[in-house]
């Protein structure tokens, strides 16, 4: 088990809760009121510091607008996604926007958004090219969400470069990888711990946390687990 300061919540689908050392509090893809899979005590985010974005579809950017609005967080995101949400009423204060390779610093950490092999849409318009996250917590871990995507090489680079210590991956197939893809990505990058993620919320889904955990430690040292919405992970 790792050793860290940071709170980690998987709040179901792809949407997760974390709590800095400082007590930032942080949300990524925060699809949370009609998430059937979010627990009704994190239904709400008026806690929110800062929401972070992978891409602009829907599950993902969920009650972002909303919990802006209540919270007065900073929302980070891809440059085209971010002039979609001022479109549709994020205050221009609140708006951070960045690209693929870019590094933002917050408080006691920071964030770089880097490639995802997936399509991204918001209001029906384009919201510029998917991503995902590497959180990097100063003197903690490295947490890197991989949004919504299919297996590509550059994952192995993400790994060498970053050196990620807990990863989330999609493998929910069907809008993402399944499990063997996904297995195969951990394989590239190498982290210490994989997070199943994206699966599960519709019928659709169908990917197997289990057959992920099973592929994924025959292929690599990576330990999957595999929490319950709204637990404490490392707690």
């Amino acid at each position: 088990m790792l050793d860290t300061d940071v709170k980690i919540f998987w709040l179901g689908h792809s949407a997760f809760k974390l709590v800095s050392p400082a007590g930032k509090t942080i949300y990524i893809d925060p699809f949370l009121q009609q998430n059937p899979k979010t627990p009704d005590s994190f239904k709400k985010a008026d806690d929110a510091d800062y929401i972070l974005l992978t891409h602009g579809h829907e599950d993902h950017v969920g009650d972002s607008l909303e919990i802006a609005e209540k919270s007065g967080c900073k929302v980070v995101s891809q440059v085209e996604l971010s002039h979609l949400l001022k479109k549709h009423g994020l205050d221009e204060d609140q708006r951070v926007e960045f690209n693929k390779g870019g590094t933002i610093s917050f408080d006691d950490f920071s964030v770089t958004l880097v490639s995802a092999n997936h399509s991204s849409s918001f209001g029906g318009e384009y919201a510029g090219e998917a991503g995902g996250l590497v959180v990097s917590f100063d003197d903690d871990i490295i947490f890197y969400h991989l949004g919504d995507t299919n297996i590509f090489a550059d994952l192995e680079f993400y790994g060498e470069l970053y050196e990620p210590d807990v990863i989330a991956v999609p493998m929910g197939d069907y809008y993402t990888m399944g499990p063997k893809e996904a297995a195969m990505c951990c394989e590239l990058i190498d982290a210490a711990v994989a997070l199943p993620v994206h699966y599960g919320t519709f019928p659709v889904l169908t990917g197997d946390p289990g057959e992920f955990k099973d592929l994924t430690e025959e292929y690599c040292e990576t330990e999957v687990l595999i929490p319950k919405p709204g637990e404490e992970i490392f707690g």
